[in-house]
């Protein structure tokens, strides 16, 4: 999905493109509010985390999540990533194995999580919680789901894009938002403010952590040419940061988020960079989905989160370091 430039434009047209959606907004609210009143979650035997957000789009969600297992499983336990597996077609609960399955199969964000510890894609969240305890998990950590309402969680950080922040503030599809900002703080224990910025935000009782998303070899582009080529929620911040690394970008190209690259695409892309003489590199995110046989001569530029207030994160994740004994 491509964002829709009236989102986040000024401009009168865009003013009213967003009030007239809005009533499909309103509706889009409700539904949620349904759900939430509806539910009847399922308690897995592991601790829950979801790292959530309130809008549609990228916000940095996996990288949190990535860094936040890093630092459960330094405590010493199992952590088994849980998530819908978007833009793939297993429904699961299904464990994920890199070797057997593609960004067809599983999406794109599984495969990177799975570079990181055990992976389970599940439509139903609790089916897919079921299926990690059945494999040992001390916790699950949800990307994503934040308005899933299928398993109890015990703790739930809202990640949000601290530069682009609500942008128009409306409802999908008259805006970016999930749900009403108030009604999703309301059930969130923190805040992690994603990248530069000083998002509006309402009254929030709870922590508010700052993070960032840092290239993992930051010296490796320095004084190269690169093509660059993104399909991510916002690809401007992935050219952004290739500035700061020290590249010299001859060309970038973007595309919707998830966006399934073909051949023909991708042939275009390696001859211009080629022809530019330039080094052709895209995001982690994008490389995954690639066939792998046509990887070559693509570079992916790995990236990381990282808090820039540790010491504030430690008592959320206190929380759910210690068990729960209760029957499933």
């Amino acid at each position: 999905m491509r964002t829709p430039e009236f989102w986040t434009s000024e401009s009168a047209a865009a003013k009213a493109m967003a009030a007239l959606l809005s009533p499909l907004g309103a509706l889009y609210g409700l539904s949620v509010r349904a759900r939430l009143s509806r539910a009847r979650p399922f308690r897995p035997r592991a601790r829950v985390v979801c790292i959530g957000n309130l809008t549609a789009g990228g916000s940095g969600k996996t990288p949190i999540a990535i860094a936040i297992g890093r630092i459960l499983a330094a405590h010493g336990k199992k952590i088994i990533f849980l998530t819908r597996g978007y833009g793939g077609r297993l429904h699961g609960p299904v464990q994920v194995n890199p070797a057997q399955h593609s960004a067809s199969d599983v999406g794109d964000e599984p495969l990177l999580l799975a570079a990181h510890g055990t992976v389970i894609v599940a439509r139903n969240r609790a089916d897919g919680a079921r299926l990690a305890d059945s494999l040992g998990a001390d916790i699950i950590l949800m990307d994503d789901g934040f308005q899933n309402f299928q398993i109890t969680k015990d703790l739930s950080l809202v990640v949000i894009d601290a530069e682009s922040g609500f942008q128009n503030g409306r409802l999908i599809p008259a805006g970016p938002l999930r749900e009403a900002v108030t009604q999703g703080l309301a059930r969130a224990d923190g805040i992690v403010l994603m990248g530069e910025g000083t998002p509006q935000l309402p009254a929030f009782a709870g922590p508010i952590l700052s993070a960032c998303l840092v290239p993992t070899a930051p010296d490796v582009l320095r004084g190269r040419d690169v093509f660059a080529f993104a399909g991510i929620g916002r690809p401007q911040k992935f050219f952004q940061m290739l500035r700061h690394m020290g590249a010299d970008i001859v060309a970038e190209r973007s595309f919707p988020d998830h966006h399934k690259f073909t051949a023909l695409e991708l042939s275009v892309l390696k001859g211009a960079a080629e022809k530019t003489k330039a080094l052709l590199v895209t995001t982690e995110k994008d490389f995954v989905r690639l066939d792998p046989a046509a990887r070559n001569s693509i570079v992916p530029v790995p990236v990381h989160a990282a808090f820039a207030d540790g010491p504030a994160l430690a008592p959320l994740l206190d929380r759910v370091l210690q068990p729960r004994n209760v029957q499933a």
